[in-house]
């Protein structure tokens, strides 16, 4: 016998669907989802008809918030830090070099490329006006904000220049399509594509003469992302998250309300705040309108008002009356007391500030204790786990932007030094065209990982390099530091304290940093 179908309603006497696989796929609770509709969108649908406006309340948040502002200035300092430092590593088996060749020609280009990119007359920048450090930091700032890191190196003739490569940074919102034109298949957020959505040019909105308003003209110019020959003309860097995506998404994107509204809500309570400290108390009187106006003089002259007052003071002077001691105010028929105090100014807002920016600090990446510069609430292992997490990702963002940006920097400027002639490659098997990766891979190191207890770090890094776990280059890398120069460095002051005639150093064990507690006898 059938079993007979059983159906259930909600308490609107709709029919509940039978529920799926998922229950986030479905409509809920009593329904709580069903007019959740998303529409399925590709990461250029969803991102370039808002790109512009996204942009720009990016930048007006970081301008205007100072949590926006310390974000940007955390993934600055964290990811690049004071000095990107170059380690030169040729691919010598790949090139069939020697590896004394390779590395004594790796000391050379190391050396070469920090007299330039560090100099303070800022060859590499067209402008003159940032080192190369600087130009990475600026870079990563621009990708926080903006999503993406857009520049176009360019032929110079300066005089007082040892180079001809200089570099020009240009901000993302230059790049739009001509004459505000829709976005087709070819050509989508100023970016020309080929069938398979690889970039062939940018197209680069010129700035007005004069940068008044928006400091952006009306004319348009076609930058290829190629010379005919293989030179980058533009280099746009980014990290996408989607198939055919065309341009970045900027970090604040989906914080973007709660950044904009925090700022309104704490000037609310500091109005709040003042108003409150402005009055010790107020009196409330059940008077109606025509009363208070006819006390008022309602735009005439009048002695109404002044009678009631002195009848006022008259009432309160005779009315004396006390209980153990103590005055009790007696007021006058119809009239209240109410006390004004400052206590009453919080109200639960510093928690509700405090779940705000936990939102912002995931929202950005960024650990609640460094966003909020509030430490009160951790304990050394809350905030060791908390800004290990975010060292995990601002060491994925020095390897995927930081890095990947100045490595094509690097390699422009490579690529002059061998043909000007003031880099000789050593002898190898292919030349610099027919493996160009290989002669310019490198790593860079950036700042170091924060200590919070530096003792215990030490002895954590020298037991696994003991261990055999770690080396003293990857080590010294997470502390900001270049290990080549470290040992040579301590070499040096070897050879200085003997010639001083003081002891040599002492690097021997663990242990000797940092004797573990004896347990003591009962």
């Amino acid at each position: 016998m059938t079993q007979p179908a059983i159906q259930f309603y909600d308490h609107n006497n709709r029919p509940i669907a039978s529920a799926g696989g998922y229950d986030g796929a479905g409509d809920g609770m009593a329904g709580q989802t069903r007019g959740w509709s998303p529409s399925a969108r590709t990461a250029d649908a969803a991102l370039l008809p808002d790109l512009e406006l996204g942009n720009a309340r990016a930048e007006d948040v970081v301008r205007n918030n100072a949590y926006g502002a310390n974000a940007v200035q955390l993934h600055i300092d964290n990811i690049v830090g004071d000095l990107f430092r170059l380690s030169y590593k040729p691919n010598w088996k790949r090139l069939g070099v020697p590896e004394e060749e390779a590395r004594a020609f790796a000391r050379e280009v190391e050396m070469l490329w920090n007299e330039i990119a560090e100099d303070p007359g800022c060859y590499l920048d067209a402008e003159r006006k940032r080192t190369f450090t600087m130009m990475i930091r600026e870079g990563v700032g621009t990708h926080t904000r903006l999503g993406e890191i857009m520049r176009v190196p360019i032929w110079t003739n300066s005089y007082d220049s040892p180079i001809r490569t200089a570099i020009k940074t240009i901000n993302p919102q230059r790049v739009s399509n001509p004459d505000g034109m829709m976005d087709t298949a070819r050509i989508k957020g100023g970016v020309e594509q080929n069938r398979h959505g690889a970039a062939l040019a940018y197209h680069l909105r010129n700035a007005s003469e004069y940068g008044l308003g928006s400091g952006l003209g009306y004319k348009w110019e076609r930058i290829p992302r190629f010379t005919r020959w293989g030179r980058p003309r533009f280099i746009h860097i980014f990290e996408p998250f989607g198939e055919g995506q065309t341009r970045g998404a900027n970090q604040f994107l989906n914080v973007l309300e709660q950044m904009q509204m925090m700022p309104k809500m704490q000037k609310t309570k500091l109005q709040n705040a003042i108003v409150s400290a402005m009055y010790a108390a107020t009196v409330e009187s059940d008077l109606d309108s025509k009363e208070v106006f006819e006390m008022l003089g309602a735009g005439k002259a009048s002695t109404t008002m002044t009678n009631y007052l002195s009848k006022q003071t008259q009432y309160y002077d005779e009315v004396n009356l006390k209980l153990g001691g103590v005055n009790v105010p007696h007021l006058l028929p119809n009239t209240h007391l109410n006390m004004q105090t400052s206590g009453n100014v919080d109200n639960g807002y510093v928690e509700l500030e405090s779940s705000l920016l936990r939102t912002l600090a995931a929202g950005t990446n960024s650990s609640y204790e460094e966003l909020s510069r509030d430490f009160r609430q951790s304990s050394y292992s809350s905030n060791r786990a908390s800004m290990l997490v975010s060292w995990r990702y601002y060491k994925g963002r020095r390897k995927i932007i930081a890095a990947r940006d100045a490595t094509m920097i690097f390699r422009l400027w490579f690529e002059e030094m061998v043909l000007s002639g003031q880099l000789r490659l050593p002898r190898a098997k292919m030349d610099l065209y027919d493996a160009l990766a290989a002669w310019t891979n490198c790593t860079w190191i950036g700042t170091g990982r924060m200590a919070i207890d530096g003792v215990k770090e030490v002895k954590e890094a020298l037991l696994r390099i003991e261990g055999g776990l770690s080396t003293y280059e990857k080590e010294l890398a997470n502390m900001g530091e270049d290990y080549q120069e470290v040992f040579a460095q301590q070499v040096r002051e070897t050879e200085e304290r003997k010639k001083a005639g003081l002891p040599p150093p002492s690097w021997s064990q663990v242990e000797a940093f940092a004797p573990a507690e004896q347990p003591q006898e009962a």
